[in-house]
């Protein structure tokens, strides 16, 4: 603990941002970091817990509260505030692959069970890992680190998203040959085209890719092993497959049929084809979006996402950049309190509101939150093209566990584009029913509780595919944990 009143000396300070009225116009990250001593204090506060429940993953009335990866949170700060960055690099990518990713995109479940938290702010743990991993790089004391032995074991990865990386990364340092298929054009999974360019710049990935080539892993891009033909031919070249697919099956919206409905999007197919046509150019502004073109364009119409996650945010803030008339979100759950509740105490995950960039963004333009709770679509008003015109809204309520309508609640709002965010309900199954792999109830691929081997010889499954949707942060977990039965496997034992 290297400041010991620090909790007591410094207040909480956060990366400050750019102002609305610029940012909405760029598609840049727009975090401004603090300078190394307002970080350095920053680091200070923290009190070295001799129970530091911010590394714990601890599970709490079924929800967990800090890091999954048991990040080694208090020794790294307290290097932060030595200036011994390079000795708190170490310490952090002991336990992390990609602090780059998660100190960009992760909801900071350490900073919830943060004992500072307790009774004030917490310490900037988000802020201070993204400030490490980010100096490293820039001081050279990120470089590529290539196994000086091989095992002569091969392992293919299904998948490039932070699961498929993270074993990738793993068994690469374990000295064996790694080779990754990505469907797309490109690798990172949602990571690249799920979270938009402001809050994830599309470079950060590249720069670990390459740095994973250098080390020896491969990368096959625009490969999709969609069928027995092709996923027997990895079985016979390899020694062990790992399934790292994601859970990108989106959960449908009643009625709201994409195909049949022009104006019905959802988000993901709509968030992809905004990165799609900004890695076209180096232009990242709202005009050079639209000189790219080829995209799913939310200019001058009035745009609805239904849900509210992250997802439905970053829906928010991208039709903001295009330049929509209005935005307006539907959550079907009521608004969540602004302070913790009695029954949800701290080291709980605090289940209260949050607004992020996307709502901050959409309040300083019209002036109210856009998000309206305790409400879904009933219909959808289509013009004489065929064309979404408007949509009907209801209320609905919570009864005997289900949800119903609140009678004469219905409301009509101008809607050109709808976009569907309600989150996702499994895997795309054709890889796994292409390996003859077992699907759960919730389209996740089965293994034994608390495991990642499927029931099929040699092949394995990690990440969304194997736990449903969640977080980059367990995706990366997953994809470690997975990577130590793989080894176990090829080796008998593991290091």
């Amino acid at each position: 603990m290297g400041k010991t009143t620090g909790f007591l000396d410094y207040a909480r300070k956060n990366n400050t941002d750019v102002p609305v009225s610029e940012r909405i116009h760029t598609f840049e990250e727009f975090h401004i970091p603090l300078d190394d001593e307002e970080r350095k204090r920053q680091a200070g506060r923290c009190m070295n817990c001799g129970v530091p429940f911010c590394q714990s993953a601890m599970k709490l009335s079924g929800m967990v509260t800090g890091c999954p990866l048991h990040n080694l949170i208090p020794e790294w700060n307290d290097q932060i505030w030595l200036r011994h960055r390079g000795h708190g690099y170490a310490r952090l990518s002991k336990t992390s692959n990609f602090p780059e990713f998660t100190g960009r995109v992760c909801p900071a479940l350490c900073e919830k069970a943060c004992t500072c938290g307790e009774h004030s702010d917490p310490v900037s743990v988000h802020d201070n890992e993204l400030y490490l991993i980010e100096w490293a790089f820039a001081n050279g004391r990120v470089v590529p680190r290539i196994p000086e032995i091989r095992s002569g074991k091969r392992v293919a990865v299904v998948g490039s998203g932070p699961s498929g990386l993270a074993v990738a990364d793993e068994l690469n340092h374990r000295g064996h040959t790694v080779h990754v298929y990505e469907r797309e054009d490109r690798i990172g999974g949602l990571l690249m085209y799920g979270i938009p360019n402001m809050k994830l710049d599309k470079s950060v990935i590249t720069r670990r890719q390459k740095l994973m080539e250098e080390e020896g892993v491969t990368f096959h891009t625009k490969t999709d092993i969609k069928d027995k033909e092709s996923a027997d031919e990895l079985m016979r070249n390899f020694d062990a497959v790992v399934l790292c697919c994601g859970a990108k099956k989106a959960r449908a919206l009643p009625g709201a049929d994409p195909a049949a409905i022009p104006g019905i999007h959802y988000a993901v197919d709509f968030l992809k084809s905004t990165t799609k046509s900004l890695l076209k150019t180096n232009d990242h502004t709202s005009a050079g979006l639209f000189r790219s073109g080829g995209f799913i364009s939310a200019k001058n119409k009035h745009v609805v996402v239904v849900g509210g996650g992250d997802t439905g945010n970053d829906c928010i803030g991208t039709v903001i950049r295009h330049g929509c008339k209005s935005v307006t979100a539907l959550e079907m759950m009521p608004e969540p309190p602004e302070e913790r509740l009695p029954s949800n105490p701290w080291p709980e995950w605090p289940k209260t509101k949050r607004t992020d960039y996307g709502h901050e963004e959409a309040i300083a333009l019209w002036g109210s939150d856009p998000r309206i709770y305790e409400t879904t679509v009933k219909e959808y008003i289509t013009g004489k093209n065929g064309k979404l015109r408007s949509i009907v809204t209801v209320k609905v309520k919570m009864e005997d566990r289900k949800l119903v309508e609140v009678p004469g609640s219905e409301q009509t709002l101008k809607c050109d584009l709808l976009l569907i965010a309600a989150g996702f309900v499994g895997c795309e199954p054709y890889t796994a029913e292409a390996f003859g792999a077992e699907l759960t109830g919730r389209g996740a691929v089965m293994t034994e509780p608390g495991h990642y081997k499927t029931g099929l010889p040699g092949v394995f499954t990690a990440g969304d595919m194997h736990r449903g949707q969640s977080l980059v942060v367990w995706a990366i977990t997953e994809g470690r944990e997975c990577a130590r039965e793989v080894d176990e496997y090829l080796m008998g034992y593991t290091v």
